[in-house]
């Protein structure tokens, strides 16, 4: 593997052709090397905040949220996890053929402190299968609503750290559209969203805005960065929540009053709670 400077000498090669990353002779083509780039980049970002929470306790919890194949969840086990004592991760995903897949994969590798459950965001928020303190929740790249989703059970879990990287973000979009007509004749600003293109374009960084100011309405602190070196994604935004306990301010006064003047009242409920 010396030919290969992106695997870790502590990785699993096993595990990096189970996820695809790896040929079955143990090599990387261009695909699966932008993946496991994704993936790497995105652990930087991640492993100081796991190092932070097992400095203060070593039972950490992590629940990925959308996990799919769990290509993430796998991951950060493998480099981070699987040579300490404790700390669990978590997968959360509605696909049951991905959840089977994953149970049996990591009983395979002997990933003993990972679990893999079919279910939905509400019903993981009442689930005795999880625990009542999570530390960590991550949605990389969960669809539209999922990230709203996730962040609604880290509030609920009061998660110390929320690490979201979202995509597809249509329903703010969707309601910019259905309002738009009035919006035009309520305000100059409409001019922002007039055409479709901006209209997507722009539901989405709102989208974004309103999960910020969220997130701050509920005491925790954030950091919105660009995650460079995904040059094939469009969707290259990465928001990381720490938990300090002291909401801002004027978080909710300014989400209610963005949803006002832009016409979202619609989705008070999704960003207002």
């Amino acid at each position: 593997m010396s030919g290969v400077p992106e695997i870790k000498p502590e990785q699993s090669i096993e595990l990096l052709k189970e996820l695809h990353i790896l040929t079955r002779d143990g090599k990387l083509n261009q695909d699966s090397r932008r993946k496991l780039k994704q993936v790497y980049h995105l652990c930087q970002f991640i492993e100081p905040l796991l190092t932070e929470v097992m400095t203060a306790r070593e039972d950490l919890v992590l629940v990925d949220h959308g996990a799919g194949k769990s290509y993430l969840g796998f991951i950060l086990y493998d480099l981070f996890l699987k040579s300490k004592e404790s700390g669990h991760v978590y997968g959360i995903e509605t696909r049951a053929e991905l959840v089977e897949k994953s149970v049996e994969l990591a009983q395979r590798l002997g990933f003993a402190r990972m679990s893999f459950l079919n279910l939905s965001v509400e019903e993981s928020i009442e689930s005795t299968e999880l625990p009542a303190r999570v530390d960590v929740v991550t949605a990389l790249h969960a669809c539209d609503t999922a990230t709203d989703d996730a962040i609604r059970f880290a509030l609920s879990k009061q998660a110390r750290f929320i690490v979201l990287a979202p995509c597809c973000q249509a329903e703010v979009a969707a309601v910019l559209r259905r309002h738009k007509n009035a919006s035009l004749a309520r305000t100059a600003l409409s001019e922002i969203w007039r055409h479709p293109l901006h209209t997507r374009e722009f539901g989405s960084q709102i989208t974004n805005v309103l999960r910020c100011l969220l997130l701050e309405s509920h005491g925790y602190q954030l950091t919105v960065t660009e995650l460079v070196g995904w040059e094939h994604s469009m969707k290259n935004e990465l928001i990381i929540a720490r938990f300090c306990g002291s909401p801002r301010g004027n978080a909710r006064e300014r989400l209610e009053q963005i949803l006002r003047e832009l016409n979202l009242e619609d989705l008070k409920a999704r960003f207002l709670y």
